[in-house]
């Protein structure tokens, strides 16, 4: 009996659970091949005794409706910098990937599925390289990878922001307010741009291109006649001010050395309220309620089909690859390519067309 270990690394997503159940069926029919999930990525298969699951008809049953992902995730798991406690309680880093990939070998697993975002995937480049079958699967709300068209969970995040969007329009004209709407999306705008066209924004900030309070100021004039009016704002997480910096701070958690993004919708309207504006400001910041709960149909599907990609990657000895999705295609890509650049949002990105055709301003 062949043996496929999945792991979902990073941060959870609304899709994560439809390509687990898509690969365990897949296997399934075909028959001859196990699947097995490691508890909270590669964490589970480096634990004593090894947490690991296997992922049989009764465990995958339904799942692909549910948000998050039943094997649990983590972004404090990276084999090549793995957090390790020294004798006086210091902490320190080191590469336990070989004592990963002899751990995978001794459980009998002939493949794993790495499901994640770019930081994922740049670990499955790395365990590929030192010989391990892998294939990755492209998975964040971010929509930042730049071999893919689309990530699953992506859809379903806009979907989410866009419907907390509808009600502060309403909120906002009832009581002549400013409203500034934060959203993830990290270093990336496709969150925030998709989000302003499909609300109606009149102002959406993106990392792609630096913003001015004083022009912010002055559209928001524009909308207000003898104090009466309203403005609804986007923001990307990510999004600063001309010539500033990000808004976040270091994470605190051992092993995770990602910048924690969030509060620029706090720090913009300090601003606003320092430079005079005339109306009330409020701030809503979405953070992880995108990430959660029952991923829209499009994702099931995206993710579903990218599942069974995987599954036949495996069967054909595909590894050292990633599943993309393009021109309504799924296909692969080698990781290395895969994880050759970000991908951010141009300045003549059709998108950005739109929106500045529509009068949407950047406060460029």
């Amino acid at each position: 009996m062949k043996k496929i270990l999945l792991a979902t690394g990073g941060g959870d997503c609304p899709g994560l659970n439809a390509v687990i159940r898509a690969i365990s069926k897949a296997a399934r029919r075909k028959g001859g091949w196990e699947v097995w999930g490691s508890i909270e990525a590669f964490n589970g298969i480096m634990a004593e005794p090894p947490e690991i699951v296997k992922l049989n008809r009764r465990r995958v049953a339904g799942i692909h409706v549910k948000g998050g992902t039943i094997i649990k995730t983590t972004n404090k798991g990276n084999p090549c910098d793995y957090p390790v406690q020294l004798p006086d309680d210091t902490w320190t880093t080191e590469d336990r990937s070989e004592i990963l990939i002899q751990k995978i070998s001794d459980h009998g697993f002939d493949a794993v599925v790495n499901i994640g975002g770019d930081g994922s995937q740049k670990i499955s480049l790395a365990l590929f390289q030192k010989g391990l079958n892998i294939i990755g699967v492209p998975k964040t709300i971010d929509n930042d990878l730049s071999a893919t068209d689309l990530t699953f969970g992506f859809s379903t995040a806009v979907q989410i922001a866009t419907d907390s969007f509808d009600k502060l329009v309403t909120t906002a004209e009832s009581h002549d307010r400013v409203m500034i709407m934060e959203v993830m999306g990290r270093d990336a705008g496709w969150i925030a741009l998709h989000t302003a066209i499909a609300g109606g924004a009149e102002i959406c900030l993106i990392p792609e291109i630096p913003y001015k309070v004083d022009n912010i100021l002055k559209r928001i004039h524009k909308r207000y006649r003898k104090g009466k009016g309203f403005v609804n704002i986007v923001v990307a997480e990510g999004a600063c001010e001309e010539h500033g910096t990000i808004v976040g701070e270091k994470a605190h958690d051992i092993g995770d050395k990602h910048i924690k993004l969030g509060g620029v919708a706090n720090y913009l309207r300090a601003a606003l309220e320092e430079k005079g504006c005339p109306a009330q400001i409020r701030t809503t910041i979405l953070g992880h309620v995108q990430r959660g709960g029952t991923p829209i149909a499009f994702d099931r599907i995206l993710a579903t089909a990218m599942g069974i990609k995987a599954f036949e990657m495996i069967e054909n000895g595909e590894f050292g690859k990633m599943v993309t999705y393009k021109n309504n295609q799924i296909e692969s890509v080698e990781l290395s390519e895969a994880v050759k650049s970000y991908k951010v949002l141009s300045k003549d990105d059709y998108l950005i067309k739109t929106a500045r055709s529509l009068g949407i301003s950047f406060g460029d």
